[in-house]
């Protein structure tokens, strides 16, 4: 019996080993499996930070029919950009406006520099009110990609050697492919090879309202790529300029700063789309004095289009002379209607008096005026109502084509009638 006994503390000695081996496998089993897991984990993540992560609504197929990853050099005629980065409504929303306006603006904005000695030396002329700036120096703006460049005549007219300044201060030698005296704007060329040409996208006119935000991107004394602000402080002027015999209708007033050098700069609304060209200012000592105009941006669409295309622009023409009247001057001269315009002259062999417009055949004056009575009253155009004649000139002018037809809504003899018109070019020595 003694001799079991003496077995039993052997027995329990090797279960205890034996326990103790598999313990240690189990442990070194599990350290192994974590090992292995944690390095899965880690290879994972690091893959997904190097790699793009996947929209998971977007199937894999669709990546191999994407267009190719833009190069690294950016390409030498970029498209417009067609919108501007948010606001965000915890900032200072006017400073906001400003500043993207400028930052996606500016590189499209040149200093444009005329260096024929004959031109610099001109001076403007002092007597012209409201004041052109002198020629030789302005701004520019981008156009298209294939380097057109848009500026004030009065800034390269004439010019045989003209060179641009981009916002980086790179330079280049630009040709001047037209310009047109009536709306006073010039069309230039650069070579578009080596350049970043990013053009300015164009804004509606008929969007625009007084009190509404405007910025001037120019090169005022010489100081490139200058930004000044304000507001629209009248819409609908009408400017005659020295280089035409036609008036210039629609022009935009502005009490942002425009000075010398400005011309031909962009007038620039909240969204960073060109409404106008700045190319006047009203001053008694030819620098700002918070009345400055720009030209309508439709004119810059039209114009610069027909010039790169054919090297001028052809005006429509109507080819009357007339007189707006007011209900005051209606009752007056015992007129059928309160407003419209009153056809003093058709002009010999225009477009109207072939058509059978008729003008007036007497004078009559009212309060130190005469006026020719006696002929048709324009009350309308293409059903468009004409209360007054900057109304029928700014129609002619935005949509006006000539050898195209508008329809006149008419009172002739007390009766209202429609006549049909077909526009022509406008001549260079007729006033309208």
């Amino acid at each position: 019996m003694s001799e079991p006994k003496n077995r039993l503390p052997w027995v329990i000695g090797i279960a205890i080993v034996v326990v103790f081996a598999c313990s240690v496998c189990l442990v070194g089993a599990a350290a192994v499996s974590s090992i292995v897991y944690n390095r899965a984990t880690v290879k994972t993540d690091i893959t997904s930070r190097l790699l793009p992560r996947r929209a998971t609504a977007t199937p894999v197929v669709q990546r191999a029919v994407r267009p190719a990853a833009t190069p690294a050099t950016p390409a030498a005629t970029p498209e417009p950009i067609a919108t501007l980065p948010p606001i965000d409504p915890k900032g200072d929303v006017e400073t906001q406006i400003y500043v993207r306006v400028y930052e996606q603006a500016n590189p499209s904005v040149v200093a444009v520099r005329v260096l024929d000695a004959q031109t610099l030396q001109q001076a403007p002329d002092q007597n012209i009110r409201p004041f052109f700036f002198d020629s030789g120096e302005g701004s520019g703006f981008v156009f298209d990609t294939e380097g057109h460049i848009i500026t004030n005549r009065h800034v390269v007219d004439n010019a045989k050697s003209v060179v641009v300044q981009f916002y980086d201060g790179i330079r280049a030698p630009a040709e001047v492919v037209g310009v047109d005296s009536d709306t006073d704007l010039a069309v230039l060329k650069v070579d578009p090879q080596g350049l970043v040409l990013r053009p300015l996208p164009l804004g509606d006119i008929s969007d625009l309202k007084v009190g509404s935000r405007l910025l001037v991107i120019g090169n005022p004394y010489g100081n490139a790529n200058t930004l000044t602000t304000g507001i629209i402080s009248a819409l609908g002027r009408q400017i005659d300029l020295p280089s035409s015999q036609f008036v210039l209708p629609e022009v935009i007033q502005t009490d942002a700063a425009i000075n010398p050098g400005n011309s031909g700069g962009p007038m620039l609304n909240d969204a960073g789309k060109v409404v106008g060209v700045a190319f006047m200012l009203q001053s008694n000592s030819a620098s700002n004095a918070g009345v400055g105009f720009g030209i309508p941006v439709y004119f810059v669409d039209r114009v610069a289009r027909a010039i790169i295309a054919n090297g001028a622009y052809e005006h429509p023409w109507l080819g009357i002379r007339g007189t707006s009247i007011s209900p005051f001057e209606a009752r007056q001269l015992d007129l059928p209607v309160d407003s419209g315009v009153l056809v003093s002259e058709a002009l010999p062999n225009g477009p109207a008096i072939k058509a059978g417009l008729r003008g007036g055949d007497k004078t009559v004056n009212v309060e130190g005026v005469d006026f020719a009575v006696g002929g048709d009253i324009i009350t309308a155009i293409d059903g468009n109502p004409v209360k007054v004649f900057d109304d029928l000139l700014a129609y002619i002018s935005r949509y006006g084509e000539p050898g195209g037809t508008v329809t006149l809504s008419i009172v002739r003899d007390g009766k209202p009638i429609e006549v049909e018109v077909t526009l022509e070019v406008r001549p260079a020595a007729t006033g309208q």
